[in-house]
């Protein structure tokens, strides 16, 4: 079963499907497509069951943008389960998630950067 996002979201910054997190400090977390974030987003991390990793489930972290579909997150999963995305599972089950919710107060461009069609 394909992976469906939608890659140009009207608001930003969206919801990725991440395909894999490292075992390390900071974590490297990937995305399937480009993530558009930008250094300083906070992001929170879902890791359903099925995936590994479970202990990363629920955090949160302050990232720094390493290429287009990579960040490093400041959580340690050293010693978290190895990520491992399933290569089949039932269409109802939730995809693993990075979702930004806030960034640095300092930087604040996120907040204002309008991705909506005049």
């Amino acid at each position: 079963m394909p992976v469906l996002a939608i890659q140009n979201p009207v608001f930003k910054p969206a919801m990725r499907i991440v395909t894999a997190i490292t075992n390390a400090f900071p974590a490297a977390v990937t995305t399937s497509f480009d993530h558009n974030y930008i250094t300083g987003t906070i992001i929170r991390l879902i890791v359903p069951l099925g995936f590994g990793m479970v202990q990363a489930n629920q955090k949160f972290g302050t990232i720094t943008v390493t290429s287009p579909t990579t960040f490093n997150i400041d959580i340690d999963t050293t010693f978290f389960d190895v990520f491992a995305a399933p290569v089949t599972f039932p269409e109802n089950q939730q995809s693993s998630q990075c979702v930004p919710f806030a960034e640095i107060n300092s930087i604040l461009s996120g907040a204002t950067e309008n991705v909506l069609p005049y």
